[in-house]
């Protein structure tokens, strides 16, 4: 076993004497470890971008996230047997980026980023919901910072002494979207980070063989799985509901207007390169092309027949199979590991320009997720104040380990740990109860 190997299949906590009595792998321990964890069957209960269960077409955060593991092991076994001897470079190993892919929404809270706004808020400053300001956990709530929470802190599989899911280093790494601790005084690093404070050193153990502030090989496969789904299997979703208007989208009067709204997205990136309207105009047309080839697609509205089912799963793999063949691996460390072809960089940018402008902005989703907000801050309100005083006797039986196991971190971010613990049902029906609005039945718990 390479020095390289041994380092990344290293675990913060088990005897390793335990691995002789296992048929899997390091690796493939890690993915199945992710894959039976409470917190991926809490998935199915959270939203993508439409609330959980709203109705049965859209994709739950767990659908997504099966997904984006499948994209990212094509992507990884693709890349080895492409780029062998690169790929032993960075020893990228498919079960690596699997279970990097299976736990990378871990983190997401009940309502998706409306509620993740919501907690990054409340958290840094707990006096807006009656708390005080020696409760606050300073760099706030982030679902990419909460799934590393999960997995090194957590997450429940052997005794308080060693918490979490005890992954290998290398899955840890891979799991880091944004390689950093939040800081508020640089743009790059203070909207979007990995980890908190309270969970630095295990962040500095998984890092330690990383460069920089570069992703290791696999995270940067994992981010681009992540990308490859959600612009095209949400989009997919929105089409069969008749959101997304392809006859609109590929009409020449409003290709500008469209090019233009998703330049002004990506002039907020730092890189945002001076070529951006041509790159994305080219974009546009590519993907118009790709749609002419689909007619059931582009100029049908969506009623379920065969054809129009052929035609929607054909465009969905014709693009797919395009982005995963469109990156390659550095033979060097020390900088980007993955190289993304900007073609494929650029059309999944306005394939994702059309989920933010036809979805997520509409306006019964605005309303609802005002409501959701409120759901939020309530629920954290209790967890706080009687988290404080001690009074377990209002949580959920499994949440109260969160506050016995772990004195040491502040209140707001307990409090936010609770809340994000919970499905969208369970809050729903926790918010209830605990408002008064529903009884709820004594013998049937929430949360369970």
């Amino acid at each position: 076993m390479s020095s390289l190997h041994a380092a990344r299949a290293e675990r913060c906590y088990s005897d390793k004497s335990a691995a002789g009595k296992d048929q899997r792998r390091d690796f493939e321990r890690d993915r199945d470890r992710v894959l039976y964890s409470s917190a991926f069957h809490r998935l199915a209960g959270v939203t993508q971008i439409v609330r959980a269960g709203e109705l049965d077409i859209f994709h739950t955060r767990q659908q997504h996230t099966y997904k984006v593991a499948q994209i990212g092991r094509r992507l990884a076994q693709h890349r080895i047997r492409e780029q062998e001897a690169q790929a032993a470079v960075h020893g990228v190993d498919p079960e690596v980026v699997e279970a990097a892919c299976l736990a990378h929404d871990l983190g997401h809270p009940p309502f998706g980023h409306a509620a993740e706004t919501e907690l990054d808020r409340i958290v840094r400053d707990p006096e807006i919901v009656g708390g005080h300001n020696d409760d606050a956990a300073a760099d706030g709530y982030e679902g990419n910072a909460q799934t590393f929470r999960i997995l090194t802190k957590l997450a429940v599989r052997y005794s308080k002494d060693s918490p979490g899911l005890d992954l290998t280093r290398a899955t840890l790494a891979a799991t880091l979207k944004y390689p950093w601790l939040r800081n508020h005084d640089d743009d790059h690093k203070k909207s979007k980070w990995s980890a908190y404070t309270s969970e630095e050193r295990e962040f500095r153990w998984a890092r330690e063989h990383c460069h920089g502030s570069f992703k290791s090989a696999e995270a940067e496969l994992m981010d681009w799985a992540d990308d490859i789904a959600y612009s095209v299997h949400d989009l997919e979703d929105f089409h069969r509901v008749g959101i997304i208007p392809w006859s609109e989208i590929v009409a020449p009067e409003t290709r500008d207007g469209i090019v233009q709204a998703a330049l002004t997205a990506w002039k907020k990136d730092p890189n945002y390169p001076a070529d951006g309207t041509r790159r994305l105009s080219a974009a546009l047309e590519r993907i118009t092309r790709k749609l002419t080839l689909f007619p059931a697609v582009s100029t049908e509205v969506y009623n379920g027949s065969r054809e129009q089912r052929r035609q929607v799963r054909n465009f969905t793999s014709l693009l797919i199979g395009n982005y995963v063949r469109a990156i390659s691996l550095s033979g060097e460390v020390g900088g980007p590991a993955v190289t993304i072809e900007p073609d494929a960089a650029d059309e999944v940018r306005v394939l994702k320009h059309f989920a933010r402008h036809y979805v997520i902005g509409l306006p019964a989703l605005h309303a609802q997720q005002y409501g959701q907000k409120k759901i939020i801050r309530d629920l954290f309100e209790i967890f706080l104040k009687e988290g404080k005083n001690a009074n377990f006797k209002l949580f959920p039986t499994r949440l109260r380990y969160i506050w016995e196991d772990n004195h040491a971190d502040k209140p707001a971010r307990l409090a936010a740990d609770c809340v994000a613990s919970l499905s969208e049902n369970e809050a729903y029906q926790l918010h209830g109860r605990l408002m008064g609005t529903e009884s709820g039945l004594i013998l049937d718990p929430i949360v369970r």
